[in-house]
């Protein structure tokens, strides 16, 4: 699918991040897109940018709110979809709405732990589940499903549990994987790509904190406190010492840092998926960082979760690592 202008595509998560570059630069090729969000707020920014520059006649860009996790919600969505840009077929699916969280069996609720996961890959089940009848009918389609360098090593570093939101990056990659097959005997005019990103500068941290929380509000709550000390701990560190305010300034610093100091944007990154999908490429590492850890994971498995390597890879990257 090399022209993208005319198509219709569905972007998760579109207020923010990467979904929202997609969406941008979808619209920029001339592509109609229907996106999704738990924030109309957030979606209304990316609307408002896309519309900075003058739209082709007749291009449509919706907004939908709809938590991905939940199966009712994305149907709901499917059935705005097809009123709102007039159709019964799509084009292009990107299932990128992620959130972090959740990292331990042990430490972290049962909740925190589920909702990570159900996002990260219900998401992707529920929205392939859901707009492949209406991909069946296009002439051509793609699903772009968004896993993580951590869907392939499933580590942000020995003293740092990571195991719900790693989990559901790897079913994200095997998913995709397996589909390749499923696609190519039952719906050959479909393609599909697994996205893996390194470090991406995005709002995923700052976002996640506020989902978990069920809050859209930027004050740190008393539980959100808790949960901080909670991770601390479970990082071999003792808060105790540490005031509130300290933690609200340490969990603010841990946002910033993660959408600052990345080694690439979310435009560039939007800027590769776009460019792989176009190309016809089904595994998509996006950024330097994800092509090291790939490579090494692949040459010493068996390390993969020692000191050593995550020493080795720190050093190589240069970044704490995280995605």
């Amino acid at each position: 699918m090399k022209d993208l202008a005319g198509r219709i595509a569905v972007v998760t998560g579109g207020g923010t991040g990467m979904g929202r570059e997609l969406v941008r630069q979808l619209v920029a090729e001339g592509c109609n897109v229907a996106m999704c969000d738990v924030s109309a707020a957030a979606m209304a920014e990316t609307k408002r940018l896309c519309e900075v520059e003058k739209l082709p006649q007749g291009l449509r860009i919706t907004a939908h709110v709809a938590d991905v996790s939940d199966a009712a919600a994305v149907d709901r969505f499917r059935d705005e979809v097809a009123s709102q840009q007039d159709t019964d077929r799509i084009n292009l699916l990107f299932n990128n709405a992620g959130i972090g969280g959740g990292g331990s069996m042990i430490a972290n609720s049962r909740e925190e732990w589920e909702k990570t996961f159900n996002v990260c890959w219900g998401g992707v089940y529920n929205n392939t589940r859901t707009f492949l009848p209406m991909m069946l009918k296009a002439d051509q389609g793609h699903i772009v499903n968004t896993s993580s360098i951590n869907g392939a090593w499933a580590s942000v570093g020995p003293g740092t549990p990571h195991t719900a939101y790693a989990a559901a990056k790897f079913a994200v990659k095997g998913f995709t994987e397996a589909l390749i097959a499923d696609l190519r005997i039952n719906a050959p005019h479909i393609a599909c790509s697994v996205v893996m990103p390194g470090h991406i500068g995005t709002s995923i941290v700052a976002n996640s904190r506020k989902i978990q929380a069920g809050t859209q509000s930027e004050d740190i709550t008393p539980t959100e406190i808790a949960q901080a000390r909670t991770r601390i701990a479970a990082s071999g560190k003792d808060p105790s010492g540490l005031s509130d305010e300290a933690i609200r300034d340490l969990v603010t610093e841990r946002a910033r840092r993660f959408l600052e100091d990345a080694p690439m944007t979310a435009a560039q990154a939007a800027t590769v998926i776009l460019e792989a999908v176009k190309a016809g490429q089904w595994r998509i590492l996006v950024g330097d960082d994800a092509k090291a850890i790939d490579a090494a994971v692949r040459a010493a498995p068996e390390d993969a979760y020692s000191l050593e390597f995550f020493e080795a890879i720190r050093a190589k990257v240069g970044w704490r690592l995280g995605s």
